[in-house]
């Protein structure tokens, strides 16, 4: 497709170029006056049409047309995954409520757990799907609530304690994605504190902060925090394009982001919600 591309370039430059030449023997034979300058310029400008139309015919629009095709597909595939995560998740209730046996309580409870997560995921790859295609709606909610939603999860990790300290907040924002940069935040405080150092989230008046006592960066990490692949500490896990998500996010919601961080006292995020707090609350 790169080399298509390129060469439909090519000739087109050298199309144009051929059209220019034309219009300059035109005004050079025939003599440069108002009438003849027109029509040599309408005569180049159709053909370029032309030759723009035929390049976009049989590059652009087959392109797209492969790319409406997959999409349609793959919208499908995500509305028949749905069925039968629906059918598992009421068919556990069911049994669990009807089941007596501790044992086989607790195997339906890791059934529904996981069903659960699965429905997470669904959720996430519907709400990806849709901000390929622009269609990603935003919605009022109370920030503090997805909070300790989102802190629960982490709690099942049993790794680190978690410090709440959160005011009723409602926002006006991409929901799903706000989840996805709040647990990339707390799962980089996680990841780089130690397992009893307990993380702190802080929603107060228009400011949610994420607080850790872990590790720390110094001036020069600091700097390229934003830089997609970049991580603070090469021996942990991970792909280091998680803070570049996150910024991405908040330019296009217009939410500020700092980050504050001393080398061996932790790192603090703050992320200003003036923009997007619902405005009773302001």
């Amino acid at each position: 497709m790169k080399k298509q591309i390129w060469l439909a370039t090519l000739g087109y430059v050298v199309s144009v170029a051929l059209l220019l030449s034309f219009l300059y023997w035109l005004l050079k034979n025939e003599g440069f006056d108002e009438a003849t300058f027109i029509v040599g310029s309408a005569f180049v400008l159709l053909l370029s049409l032309g030759w723009g139309y035929i390049i976009a015919s049989h590059l652009v629009i087959p392109h797209r047309k492969t790319q409406d095709h997959l999409l349609h597909l793959t919208k499908d595939i995500i509305h028949e995954l749905n069925i039968p995560l629906s059918t598992i998740q009421a068919n556990t209730a069911m049994l669990t409520r009807k089941e007596e046996d501790e044992r086989a309580k607790k195997r339906l409870k890791r059934i529904e757990d996981a069903s659960v997560r699965l429905k997470k995921l669904y959720d996430e790859l519907v709400y990806t799907i849709r901000k390929e295609m622009h269609q990603v709606e935003r919605e009022m909610f109370d920030l503090a609530e997805v909070v300790k939603e989102r802190v629960e999860i982490f709690k099942e990790q049993q790794r680190n304690p978690f410090v709440l300290e959160l005011e009723p907040c409602r926002v006006f924002t991409d929901k799903i994605g706000f989840e996805r940069i709040f647990d990339n935040l707390v799962t980089n405080a996680m990841k780089y504190s130690t397992k009893s150092a307990p993380v702190t989230v802080r929603l107060q008046q228009r400011y949610l902060e994420i607080i850790d006592n872990g590790i720390g960066m110094d001036e020069t990490q600091l700097l390229k925090i934003y830089e997609r692949y970049y991580q603070g500490n090469s021996k942990k896990e991970g792909e280091g394009i998680g803070l570049a998500l996150v910024k991405a996010y908040c330019d296009q919601e217009d939410i500020s982001i700092e980050v504050v961080s001393q080398k061996g006292e932790g790192t603090r995020v703050i992320l200003d919600l003036e923009k997007i707090v619902h405005k009773e609350l302001t």
